[in-house]
Parts: structure tokens; C-alpha cells; sequence
């Protein structure tokens, strides 16, 4: 996932430049159009002077043809008192108030260039311009392109995650179910060994007892396995008889300097779910915490049961995790420990989040106290 997170910034930081570069473009190409329309009503301002100081005699066709060149640039003509005479490239059509909204127009044109004054000799008038359709576009075009390659990118990372997803998947699939039929044949093996051990050492012996409580876990085990890629069917069962039993299981497997504690609730935890997976899951992390005692400490199991969810703790006295390696923990391949292929944590987020709707994450840790995982699954 981390080679995606590089090409996540890489195309993030390609399509912040080509805005960037698009953007300085522009803004010279609008700085250019923004001066030629400047020079334009300066023309038009002319023209208007030459129009109306006009002699009779005097060739008005150039003026004409300059005053009907404007289409596109908004313009206001005023007298001295700053009272609207002309309008030109302004629809005012299904205005309700007309004066009112050219006023908000002078004081817009205002705030872009300041006024153009036209000396009449006697009296003097002032024009007011703003920016023509085509500047205003022009100057948005680098927002526009902006969207456009911020959606072209969500898309394109929303279809390498969810490639990355697939992949991750299939290997999870095909690594669990081989595990599962590597699996069958040995324990098939030593389930005839445990008979003949119970012939001759006889079935009430310790020994065959707990290999035979070993076998039929690894028999549970294999078949977790074999249920990973397939759709699991939850049932409602007493969360707090299974949490129960999981801490029995582990305490009798735990080095003696190991405390495991679980306050039992008083009355049945309904909740559904996938027994053997939910097992997988709650071994899996106090597994973890058993070895980040180094075989001694505190691990303790808390059940919190809500009106519409329930909570699980597991809470160690361990060496803790590192701020730098909490949102790393959950990533299939990592793993602090020499030995172990850095799936466990994975799979089991996945059994929680995808197959439960529920949540696993790390809650608290700290480095050389401990660390608490929650598992939050909804009714």
C-alpha cells in the first residue's frame, strides 16, 4: 500500500504543478487581454468626446465605427454628479430596480479599474468599465481545470485502492484455503496417533485430554481457514460464554507470571455472529499481547454491552507501540516480531470490519506500558 501512497503524492504533486504552470499562464495571457481592453475603452472614451464636441463639417465615420466596435466589454457613462447617462453591454432586462443595480455595478467597475474621465471643456463625464465575458472566463479556466484533475485523480485512486483490494484479497483467499488443505492430512495423522495414545495410556489420562483439546483446536483453526473468502453466517450466541472460554483456553497456555483477567458479565451477551472467526479474532490479539509481555504482566479482557452495540477491550502491560507504527499495524506484512508474517492483525480487521460490520483499532498505546485494542461490533 505504501507504493500506491507514493503514486497518490506524486500525481497530487503533478497535478498541483500543471495548475500552477496553467494558472501563471493565465494570468499573463488575462494581464495582456486586460490591457488591450483598457486601451479599447480608452478608444471608446475618445470616440464619444470627438461625437459629441463634433463640428458640423467634421468626418464622424471613424468615431461611429469605434463606438459600435465595443460588444463585449461592460461599460456605464456618467456626469460629474455621478448620474448614469449611458449604458452599454449591460442587460438589465427583468430587473426588478434598475437604478439600484446599476449602482451596484458602478461600485463594482470601480473596485477593478478606476474611472476614465471624458473632458468635454465644459463639463466633464467619467466612464466606468468592467471585464468583458471572455476575461471573466479566462480567469476562471484554472479553478475549472483544477476540478476536472482533482476528479480525474479521485477516480483514478479510487480504482488502484480498489484494484489493491482485489489483489490483497485474492492472496488472503488462496494463502488461507492452501493453509487449510496443508493442514488436513497432518491432523488427520494425528488424530490416529491421540487414539492410540488413549489405547494404551487410557482415554481419562491427562496427556490424551489436553492433546486431544490441542487437536480439536487446530481443527478449528484449519477450518477458520477455510471459511477466509467465503461469506461467513453469523448466529446470535452469548458473546460473554465465548469470551469466557477464550480466556480459560489461553490462561492454562500463558506463562505463570501472566495474570489474565475477564469480569464475567452477570446475564448473556447477544450478538450476532461467526463463533470460530470471532475466536480467531480474540485469541489472535491477546496472542499478541501474551508476547509483548515477554512473559509476564497483565492482560486483561473487557466486555462493555450497549443498547445497540458492545464494546471489547484487550488491554496488555507491554512494551506498547510507537507512535509511527499504530496506523502500520493493521497492514498485511507488518510485523515487529522476528518470527510471523504480519497477517493476524490483518485478517482479523478484516473478519471484524467486513464480516461483522464492526471496527478494530487501536485505542491507546503506550511505549513501555501497553497497549488496548477495541473491537466494536453493532446489533
Amino acid at each position: 500500500m505504501h507504493r500506491y501512497l507514493n503514486w497518490k503524492t506524486i500525481l497530487a504533486v503533478l497535478a498541483l504543478l500543471i495548475v500552477a504552470t496553467t494558472l501563471q499562464y493565465t494570468n499573463q495571457l488575462a494581464g495582456k487581454l486586460a490591457a488591450e481592453e483598457h486601451r479599447d475603452v480608452q478608444s471608446w472614451a475618445e470616440a464619444i468626446k470627438t461625437l459629441v464636441s463634433a463640428k458640423p463639417d467634421q468626418d464622424l465615420s471613424f468615431a461611429l465605427h469605434i463606438n459600435e466596435q465595443n460588444t463585449s466589454i461592460p461599460v456605464i457613462q456618467t456626469d460629474a454628479n455621478n448620474r448614469v447617462l449611458y449604458v452599454q453591454n449591460i442587460d438589465t432586462a427583468g430587473v426588478r430596480n434598475p437604478n439600484v443595480f446599476l449602482r451596484r455595478k458602478l461600485s463594482e467597475f470601480s473596485s477593478i479599474h478606476p474611472p476614465i474621465l471624458i473632458d468635454f471643456g465644459s463639463n466633464v463625464n467619467y466612464l466606468y468599465y468592467g471585464e468583458s465575458y471572455l476575461l471573466r472566463e479566462l480567469r476562471m479556466f484554472p479553478y475549472v481545470q483544477l476540478l476536472i484533475i482533482l476528479l480525474f485523480l479521485g477516480v483514478l485512486i479510487f480504482a488502484l485502492t480498489t484494484a489493491h483490494r482485489s489483489i490483497q484479497n485474492q492472496v488472503w483467499v488462496g494463502l488461507s484455503k492452501e493453509t487449510a488443505h496443508q493442514l488436513g492430512t497432518p491432523l488427520t495423522s494425528m488424530e490416529g496417533w491421540v487414539e492410540l495414545l488413549a489405547m494404551e495410556q487410557g482415554e481419562d489420562h491427562e496427556t490424551v485430554q489436553e492433546m486431544r483439546k490441542d487437536l480439536e483446536r487446530l481443527k478449528l483453526v484449519a477450518d477458520r481457514f477455510s471459511k477466509v473468502g467465503s461469506t461467513p453466517v453469523l448466529v446470535e450466541e452469548d458473546v460473554n460464554q465465548r469470551i469466557e472460554e477464550m480466556v480459560l483456553y489461553m490462561q492454562k497456555r500463558a506463562p505463570e507470571s501472566v495474570q489474565i483477567q475477564y469480569q464475567a458479565m452477570p446475564q448473556p451477551v447477544l450478538i450476532a455472529l461467526n463463533g470460530p472467526l470471532f475466536d480467531w479474532v480474540l485469541e489472535n490479539l491477546m496472542r499478541n499481547a501474551l508476547d509483548a509481555m515477554d512473559g509476564s504482566g497483565r492482560l486483561s479482557v473487557q466486555l462493555k454491552d450497549h443498547k445497540t452495540y458492545i464494546v471489547i477491550d484487550v488491554t496488555d502491560t507491554g512494551k506498547g507501540i510507537s507512535q509511527k507504527n499504530i496506523r502500520k499495524v493493521f497492514k498485511p506484512g507488518f510485523s515487529t516480531k522476528k518470527r510471523g508474517w504480519g497477517l493476524g492483525l490483518s485478517l482479523s480487521k478484516r473478519i471484524i470490519e467486513q464480516y461483522h460490520k464492526g471496527t478494530l483499532r487501536v485505542k491507546e498505546s503506550t511505549e513501555g506500558k501497553g497497549t488496548t485494542f477495541r473491537m466494536q461490533i453493532w446489533r
